[in-house]
């Protein structure tokens, strides 16, 4: 898997080449990021999972996997942009959705019917 800084090396080589580095604002780039994700689910759209592994199979999948290519430059792009550390945000994020989805065990003594 290719590295973040390898990812922006390539993102912003292609953003000087073009003259759009002043375009890479942090609402630019979310909205960038949003059209990524329009574009991958235009895929996949009135599809069911049947049909979507079989566009897999196909030459689409090509397309599919530059969707999420696309996908994870803006959203390189944009953490580092908003000095965000997306290890540790995922850390976070895992760790608050462990505690939200934690079951509780019923306390001694109780008996199931």
């Amino acid at each position: 898997m290719m590295k973040d800084r390898e990812i922006l090396a390539a993102f912003d080589e292609v953003a000087k080449l073009r003259g759009w580095q002043s375009l890479h604002t942090p609402k630019n780039l979310a909205m960038a990021l949003s059209v990524e994700v329009a574009e991958l689910g235009k895929h996949f759209q009135w599809k069911d999972e049947s049909e979507i592994f079989a566009l897999m199979k196909t030459e689409s999948a090509a397309a599919v996997a530059a969707e999420l290519a696309d996908i994870q430059m803006y959203l390189t792009k944009l953490a580092v942009v908003l000095d965000i550390d997306m290890d540790i945000a995922l850390r976070d994020k895992m760790a608050e959705n462990r505690r939200r989805c934690q079951i509780e065990l019923p306390s001694e003594g109780f008996n199931e019917r």
